[in-house]
């Protein structure tokens, strides 16, 4: 397999890319292709040994900020890191393609480049949402689509369930639509159709869930539109690193909170790993026609060596095409309304 990584993406770019790069090849066999500024990557580089024949450098002049307008930036630096890298997997050049760069571009070169799987009417950012104590949940969408149609909101679940079974190994994942309440009654109009067409999908469909049960592990894969996920995972994580400052702070307060933190400091680390974005691999972009993620701007090495790691069975395990295969299903279920 290739796998093409966007050099210039991210707040640490392109030394933690790098990093990120060296470490997971150390791990796989696969050609990794680190798209961007030829010298500066190389120069990273020189810092590490590495397998020179496990990884190459494809040169981009340009780099897309977060300051660009996604869509104009696209259209107008076709020699970028993203672009090029997004085109890679086009032509066919790279199987997946990964970038800690801007959200909007990343999305925006996949609906331009690689272009919609037919029948798809949006697709979607999945993000992995960390379940205490029992692994993560996959929520659908987390920004691509701020309004959305009920048969969007099928469509997210049906291709978070796929996934979630073929890429996170969870057989049969049970599905949530996120709603004010559990009674088929609640929610908006949008929200009370899509909870019809998903109850005739055949996805393990369990009905509504609210936003306090979704840390508990309410579901597996979590279905919203895009302004709500995008709300909710950045509330999560705001309130949980929070949460990690408060507990610090309160067992450096004195000698004997100081000695209770010594004493649970492995306790203290797992938890903090529970918490740790940079675990869980990437976001995959899923409707369009190839295997794109999307991490954390301020992606570390381990994310980037994570993201690599986790997201090889996206294209080993053919889930593009499986959700290719699902469309004919989704297009029935919406007609028959």
């Amino acid at each position: 397999m290739k796998i093409a990584i966007d050099g210039m993406g991210g707040d640490n770019a392109p030394y933690e890319i790098v990093k990120g790069c060296i470490d997971a090849s150390r791990i796989i066999d696969d050609e990794l292709i680190i798209v961007g500024d030829e010298q500066r990557v190389l120069e990273a580089l020189k810092d590490h040994k590495y397998d020179s024949a496990r990884i190459r450098v494809v040169h981009a002049q340009d780099v897309i900020t977060n300051d660009d307008a996604p869509v104009k930036a696209v259209r107008t630096k076709p020699e970028s890191s993203l672009v090029k890298g997004i085109g890679m997997v086009r032509v066919g050049s790279a199987d997946l393609f990964i970038s800690a760069g801007n959200t909007g571009a990343i999305m925006a070169g996949s609906l331009f480049i690689l272009g919609r799987i037919p029948g798809i009417d949006r697709p979607a950012i999945a993000a992995t949402y960390p379940i205490m104590g029992k692994g993560v949940a996959l929520l659908v969408d987390t920004g691509a689509n701020s309004e959305c149609k009920p048969n969007n909101l099928l469509e997210f679940g049906t291709m978070g369930s796929i996934y979630m079974e073929k890429v996170l190994g969870v057989s049969h994942p049970t599905v949530g639509l996120v709603n004010i309440g559990t009674e088929e009654t609640k929610g908006t109009t949008v929200i009370k159709a899509a909870y019809e067409l998903l109850q005739k999908s055949s996805i393990n469909f369990i009905g509504n869930v609210e936003a306090r049960e979704i840390p508990s592990g309410a579901a597996d894969v979590i279905v919203c539109d895009g302004f709500v996920g995008n709300v909710i995972i950045k509330l999560s994580e705001g309130l949980a690193w929070n949460i990690l400052k408060l507990i610090k702070s309160k067992f450096m307060s004195g000698t004997i909170p100081k000695i209770g933190a010594l004493l649970l400091k492995g306790k203290l680390s797992e938890l903090k790993k529970e918490f740790d974005y940079s675990e869980y691999g990437g976001a995959p972009i899923l409707g369009v026609k190839g295997a794109v993620i999307k991490i954390h701007g301020s992606s570390n090495a381990n994310a980037v060596k994570n993201a690599i790691l986790k997201g090889k069975p996206f294209v080993e395990n053919g889930v593009v095409q499986i959700i290719q295969n699902s469309v004919l299903e989704l297009e029935e279920i919406v007609r028959s309304e």
